[in-house]
């Protein structure tokens, strides 16, 4: 699969690059699963640090540290939930209302991993906020902005909701001839640079 780097901004510290559908983020374990968009960044600026990930499925905005110190500082700005994101994604269904907010624990469903499971008892908080953007003939176009970062959270949310994200191999299995990608795209992200304190915001068009 050829995949070029879709560099957005970049200065001395940090890169926003759009990440396309079904590219790994990060590399995986062994040599085939080296090229990722995390590698290939390594490969462009000489240094490239993990920030934050996003599925293989899932397109739109990451972004890359350039050094040790601005991937310290990223993290810390993520831990202290000061980076805004927004999603955009198509469901099932018409999803009733205007907007609302979905609080329920996630956890790893280990036989089924990568799989996550909704678990009051041993769940992790996971809270979504979701706002209607229209009706496009039987889905329902959303925003997400996911409050906090679990793994699969968007998707195991608002299939718990009865409207899976369109495409989703594992939250939406019966629609994935029909839909040959995951409809879940990370459109923006908001934050203060962690060396200049500009108050940055970047975007990326949906492209579903």
């Amino acid at each position: 699969m050829a995949v070029s780097l879709d560099i957005l901004y970049q200065d001395e510290w940090l890169a926003v690059l759009n990440k396309p559908a079904n590219f790994l983020s990060v590399p995986g374990r062994g040599e085939d699963k080296l090229d990722s968009t995390l590698h290939r960044a390594a490969l462009e600026f000489g240094e490239a640090h993990v920030v934050h990930r996003l599925d293989w499925a899932t397109s739109g905005l990451i972004l890359v540290a350039k050094t040790l110190e601005c991937q310290r500082r990223m993290y810390a700005l993520f831990r202290s939930r000061q980076v805004s994101k927004h999603y955009h994604a198509l469901l099932q269904g018409h999803l009733l209302g205007q907007w609302g907010y979905v609080r329920k624990p996630l956890i790893c469903d280990w036989p089924n991993r990568p799989r996550q499971k909704i678990c009051r008892f041993h769940g992790k908080d996971a809270l979504t906020k979701w706002q209607l953007m229209g009706y496009e003939g039987s889905y329902t176009r959303v925003a997400l902005e996911p409050i906090t970062g679990r793994s699969h959270q968007l998707r195991v949310h608002m299939q718990s909701l009865g409207h899976a994200i369109v495409g989703d191999e594992f939250y939406d299995p019966l629609t994935i001839e029909a839909n040959p990608r995951l409809c879940l795209h990370a459109y923006s992200i908001e934050f203060h640079h962690p060396f200049t304190s500009a108050l940055v915001k970047f975007v990326s068009p949906t492209p579903f």
